[in-house]
C-alpha cells in the first residue's frame, strides 16, 4: 500500500492545519514509500533554506521507517554510529520526519521545516496521524 495523491494532499492539508494554529510558515514534504517526493507546499513566507530540511526530514524517516528524531540518537557525537550523518547525501536527525501509517502500515512519510523543532513536529504529528483518528 503507497499513499496516492488525493491522500497526500489530505496530509498536506492537515499540517498546515495545525501549522496555521500554531501561527508558523512551514515546508511540508510528503514522499512516498519509495522515498521518492509526492507533495510538497512552501507555506507564504516559510524559510527557503528550510525546503531542503523539510525533504530530508521526510528521506531520513524514510531510510530507516522511523521517525527522523530516532534516527539522530545514532547521529550524536557519542554514539558509535556518528559518522552515518554523512551518508545517503546528508541525513537530518531532529525531529519533524515521520512515517504516515494508515491501518497500521507505513504508506508514506512526512517532513516538515521552517519552525521550532517542536513545532515542526506537532505539524509533522498532525499531518501524519490523520489516518489513524478515531
Amino acid at each position: 500500500m503507497e499513499i496516492n495523491l488525493n491522500e497526500s494532499r489530505q496530509v498536506v492539508q492537515q499540517a498546515r492545519a495545525k501549522a496555521i494554529q500554531l501561527n508558523v510558515n512551514v515546508n511540508i514534504a510528503i514522499l512516498d514509500t519509495a522515498g521518492h517526493l509526492k507533495t510538497f507546499e512552501r507555506m507564504d513566507d516559510a524559510f527557503l533554506g528550510s525546503m531542503d530540511i523539510a525533504i530530508k526530514k521526510a528521506k531520513t524517516a524514510s531510510l530507516f521507517r522511523t521517525s527522523s528524531e530516532n534516527v539522530g540518537e545514532y547521529l550524536k557525537p557519542e554514539a558509535g554510529t556518528y559518522g552515518m550523518v554523512n551518508t545517503n547525501n546528508g541525513l537530518v536527525g531532529f525531529a519533524g520526519g515521520l512515517p504516515i501509517l494508515k491501518d497500521k502500515r507505513i504508506i508514506g512519510y512526512i517532513g516538515v521545516s521552517g519552525g521550532a523543532v517542536s513545532e515542526d513536529l506537532q505539524i509533522a504529528t498532525a499531518g501524519a496521524e490523520i489516518f489513524n483518528q478515531n
